[in-house]
């Protein structure tokens, strides 16, 4: 077999999954409930974040918290603070992608 196959989470519990993490990017799949998040942190590479259902609210560097729904794809810069939230009744999903693959 030439591929590789990865699985995810496909509940509806808070889940935080590293599903790919190699030398080019780092795949993550994430499920968050009403008022979960992540823990504030400075992003350690390019991030770019897809809604796949619910609304992100989402508070970058020192702006307001932004929501967005399933279907937008967000772009986020290296070392930017990050804030992410679900504030929403609907349970939040995201893939997070990091490329290129974070150093440390």
């Amino acid at each position: 077999m030439i591929e590789q196959v990865f699985k995810m989470n496909t509940g509806n519990e808070k889940t935080i999954e590293k599903v790919i993490q190699d030398d080019n990017l780092h795949f993550n799949h994430m499920i968050l409930n009403k008022d979960e998040g992540l823990p504030e942190h400075f992003s350690n590479s390019n991030v770019y974040m897809t809604v796949l259902k619910g609304v992100l609210s989402i508070g970058l560097n020192e702006q307001e918290i932004h929501q967005y729904e399933a279907g937008t794809i967000l772009k986020i810069p290296f070392n930017t603070k990050m804030n992410v939230k679900n504030h929403n009744e609907q349970v939040l999903e995201l893939i997070v992608v990091k490329a290129p693959a974070p150093k440390n």
